[in-house]
This record gives C-alpha cells, sequence and structure tokens, in this order.
C-alpha cells in the first residue's frame, strides 16, 4: 500500500503541476488580453481626441470665415450685431473685429497652445486699446448670458477682474498690473 500511496502521491503532484501551470498560462493570457483591450481604449480615446481637435479647428476657421464676411459687408453685420445702435457702424465693425481677436485668444488657450497666465498677458495689452475696452464693455450683456461655471464665463469674470485691477492702479506701468492666474 505504501507503494502504492507515493505513485498515486507523484501522479497527484504532477497533475497539481499541471493544472497550475495551466492557470499560469491562463493568466499570463488574460494580462496579455487586458493589456491589448487597454491599448485598444487608449487607440479610440486618441482618435476621438484627434476628432474633436479638428472639428475645434474647423470651427475655429468658420468663425473667422463669418466673421470676415461680416466686417468686410455692413449688411451681413447686421445679422449679428447685437450691439447698441446708437453706437456708430464704424465701431460695431470694429467691435466685431475685436471680438475676432477674443475668440482667438481663447481659442488658442483652449486648445493648450497659451496657458493662462499667457492668455492674461495678451488681454492686459489688449485692454490698452481704448476700442477693445470699449468692445469689452459693450459686450457686457452676452457675457451675462453664459452659464456661469462655463469656462467661457469663468474667462469673462477674469478680464472683468482685470479691468477693474487697470481702472484702480495707480501706475502708468500696465504691464505690472493684476495678479496673473496660473493653470
Amino acid at each position: 500500500m505504501a507503494t502504492r500511496k507515493k505513485i498515486t502521491g507523484r501522479f497527484g503532484s504532477a497533475a497539481t503541476g499541471l493544472l497550475l501551470a495551466t492557470a499560469g498560462i491562463s493568466l499570463a493570457a488574460r494580462q496579455r488580453w487586458l493589456e491589448k483591450a487597454r491599448l485598444h481604449e487608449r487607440q479610440l480615446e486618441l482618435e476621438e481626441l484627434a476628432l474633436r481637435r479638428n472639428t475645434l479647428q474647423h470651427q475655429q476657421r468658420m468663425h473667422w470665415e463669418l466673421l470676415t464676411r461680416a466686417i468686410d459687408d455692413p449688411t451681413l453685420a447686421e445679422v449679428i450685431d447685437t450691439y447698441d445702435q446708437s453706437i456708430p457702424a464704424e465701431r460695431r465693425r470694429q467691435f466685431l473685429y475685436a471680438n475676432a481677436w477674443y475668440t482667438y485668444l481663447f481659442h488658442t488657450h483652449r486648445a493648450g497652445l497659451l496657458d493662462l497666465e499667457g492668455l492674461y498677458r495678451h488681454l492686459r495689452e489688449f485692454l490698452q486699446s481704448p476700442v477693445f475696452r470699449e468692445y469689452w464693455e459693450a459686450s457686457g450683456h452676452m457675457r451675462a448670458s453664459l452659464n456661469d461655471t462655463s469656462e467661457e464665463a469663468r474667462l469673462g469674470q477674469m478680464v472683468d477682474g482685470l479691468v477693474r485691477d487697470l481702472d484702480e492702479a495707480d501706475t502708468d506701468e500696465w504691464w505690472v498690473v493684476g495678479n496673473p492666474p496660473t493653470d
């Protein structure tokens, strides 16, 4: 009987070893499959990001094209001109151009090409222009309609704060006024 037990024990150990080896292969195969699935998911995320960037670029080109047409043709500008009609037509056209620059800076920041501090510095410089300042004031009703939690509304609030800082500054060195935010 003792011999029999040894032989069975040996086969039992071999079977256990074979089972463990098979489980190890299964585990390795499962890990490879999971890694492949993760890589596929990441590839899909990158493709979606590329699609969103392409869509944003197209939207920016269309925005510029439409604004250019409105700036060039006062009859087309009437379609999007929501400024006070007591403002002369030429000034309202300048406001459309100021809006194009503001939108350009906003999208440049949003695309990650300009950090928040750089955006702040550019806007601080633009606010030295009386026309841009007047545009900013005249477009307040447009910003008031934004969702307060939107990125555009938060940016508008930042610029409103910068305007206050510039108005209250007791220095002619406008380039040092305010505290640029960090991302």
